[in-house]
């Protein structure tokens, strides 16, 4: 009888001590072995810069990319927490801003907006911005382009009633004008350079001097929260594959072309020209965030005026500058 006890009092231990042993693992085992980061994307191009650029090896989470024609859509999917973070231009980023969606910007880049321009056909009588005053200019709502044709009119001195918008998706837009539906389409990259490299349009007006050409990493509030650590390794990845990207246009163009299957030549031109680099969440950007806001208020887009400095979250700053340090090293 007392061999039995021992027995089963000795089991008991057994079992303690493998139940404290597996405890033990359950809690040294790191958070990010199981955490799935839901990365938004528009024509492949963050996930072929990473790619191309070599700074997805090694990632303590897993990427879900999801593929968006352009930022409205994937803004959307943001905002119904489809996705935890994704990239955007600072005009629709305004727009879903404004409207309450619950997102932060917390990387931006700046880039030459010589690809962020009003087409036309090749055989139109339009030379400049001036000449369409009147006549229908498709666009995406509250995108880049919107913005675009905003700004070129107010600098014109045109009234609402001068410019004949046609609010249509990428793919819509781009037939809408090589049909002649439309006169004009304010778009951005790669439309322009697909479009113009192709020879099925041409050039009158761009964004250089008017718009601020900055486009954002945007996280969902509850992401930023729960799953900071993986979103601050994507934005230093990201920051070194940006300044990398710029050093490297031919590389990426291949890698961008094999992922979206358009010729190279339309990401040459698109990067040649974009010059684009990584730059801190600072007063600047802010300030430069809160003109867009300004310009969409004025135009009737937003109802209420937009305090830009609250949606920035700029603690992702130092990763960004780890990123971009790392790219040059």
């Amino acid at each position: 009888m007392r061999k039995i006890l021992a027995r089963k009092i000795l089991a008991r231990k057994i079992l303690g001590l493998l139940a404290l042993l597996f405890a033990g693992f359950s809690v040294t085992l790191p958070a990010s072995a199981e955490t799935v980061l839901r990365v938004g994307d528009q024509k492949g191009g963050s996930r072929a810069l990473m790619e191309a650029a070599g700074v997805l090896d090694g990632l303590p989470y897993r990427i879900d990319w999801r593929e968006f024609a352009a930022a409205a859509p994937l803004l959307e999917a943001l905002n119904a927490g489809a996705i935890d973070t994704g990239i955007a231009g600072d005009a629709p980023f305004t727009f879903a801003a404004a409207a309450g969606a619950p997102i932060k910007a917390i990387f931006a880049i700046r880039q030459s907006q010589a690809g962020l321009a009003v087409l036309v056909r090749p055989d139109s009588e339009v030379r400049s911005f001036a000449d369409l005053k009147g006549k229908r200019i498709a666009t995406g709502r509250g995108s880049i382009g919107h913005q675009l044709v905003l700004a070129q009119g107010e600098r014109a001195g045109w009234s609402k009633g001068d410019l004949a918008l046609s609010f249509l998706p990428p793919a819509d837009a781009q037939m809408a004008l090589t049909s002649g539906a439309v006169e004009a389409w304010a778009t951005w990259e790669p439309y322009t350079s697909q479009l113009e490299t192709s020879g099925r349009a041409r050039i009158v007006a761009d964004g250089r001097g008017l718009t601020p050409g900055l486009t954002f990493q945007v996280a969902r509030d509850d992401a930023i929260a729960e799953k900071r650590a993986a979103l601050e390794d994507f934005v230093r990845r990201l920051a070194q594959a940006r300044v990398w990207g710029t050093a490297n246009p031919e590389a990426f163009a291949r890698r961008w072309s094999s992922l979206i299957g358009l010729p190279e030549a339309v990401p040459l031109a698109w990067f040649r020209r974009a010059d684009i680099r990584p730059v801190p969440i600072d007063a600047g950007v802010i300030a430069d965030e809160q003109r867009v806001a300004d310009l969409y208020h004025r135009a009737g887009l937003i109802p209420r005026p937009l305090a830009a400095p609250g949606v920035f979250d700029a603690s992702f700053n130092d990763a960004a500058r780890a990123g971009a340090a790392a790219a040059t090293q």
